[in-house]
């Protein structure tokens, strides 16, 4: 009986101390995997658009972060060199040491051909100066057989010739001819769009934004881009426009600022589909 329980104890005591054993290797495992990962330690990724690389990469490290930048633009209305767009997005939670990739804007204005648009039509133009990366800017109406009809190219107040480099993104202004029985257009009904595509239905109808005006809640030209509009002047009316006359614009990125659309006349139906 006694080696019995000698035996029997001894079998007890072994299961025991390898119970503890792979208790202890398992708990010392999950502190280890706990500390390597960091778990549960994570950082809120800051806003970095508008800073300099060199300025990022200082905020970045005392919060121990990394910067990368793996691209660039150019928005000429921006300052140049700065950062433009970030990935994680600012807001996002990070792990220590997680490196921030950075898009910015390039220093070096991107030079594009200024392609020939006398003789097209200012639908065409308009196609033109968008494909090779320009915008259009004011429509400068003289008297002419063919309304609409482009029939001198502008920058910067002067004639541009096909051909000359011009930078990326700049505004070419544009003669177009206006026949006196051809001269009257409707203002869209834009409250509601997009700034660009606001932007976009006016030049259609012939008329000019004469300004942009952003509340508050616009910060940069990121945020512009996301901006509706909740106000134009001259609004949506029956009576029809010369072509040229100029549009304001109101925007902002608080959409309970947009009032609902109103239902539309026989004649501002047109106005909405000219």
């Amino acid at each position: 009986m006694g080696a019995k329980k000698f035996f029997g104890n001894w079998i007890v005591v072994n299961i025991l101390g390898a119970a503890v054993f792979f208790a202890v290797i398992i708990l010392g495992a999950n502190l280890l995997l706990k500390g390597v990962t960091r778990h549960n330690e994570e950082i809120r990724v800051p806003d970095l658009s508008g800073m300099t690389t060199a300025e990022a990469e200082k905020y970045l490290a005392e919060r121990g972060m990394r910067s990368e930048v793996t691209d660039s633009v150019y928005i000429k209305r921006m300052e140049r060199g700065v950062i433009y767009r970030q990935n994680p997005e600012a807001g996002s939670h990070v792990k220590k040491s997680r490196r921030i990739l950075l898009t910015i804007n390039a220093v070096n204005p991107k030079k594009v051909t200024m392609p020939n648009l006398v003789g097209y039509s200012l639908r065409q133009a308009k196609a033109e100066l968008l494909s090779r990366g320009l915008n259009l800017g004011t429509l400068i109406y003289v008297e002419d057989i063919a309304t609409n009809n482009v029939l001198k190219q502008l920058y910067g107040n002067r004639e541009i010739k096909p051909g000359m480099p011009v930078e990326s993104e700049s505004r070419i202004d544009l003669v177009v001819g206006l026949n006196e029985m051809d001269n009257m257009t409707y203002v869209p009904y834009v409250t509601g769009l997009k700034y660009m595509s606001a932007v976009s239905a006016v030049q259609d109808n012939s008329l000019n934004i004469q300004d942009l005006i952003f509340d508050n809640t616009v910060r940069d030209y990121s945020d512009s881009l996301d901006a509706v509009v909740y106000r134009q002047m001259p609004e949506i009316s029956e009576e029809p426009l010369l072509m040229g006359s100029p549009v304001t614009l109101y925007l902002t990125k608080d959409i309970t600022k947009v009032p609902e659309k109103p239902v539309p006349s026989d004649s501002t139906a047109i106005a909405e589909s000219f």
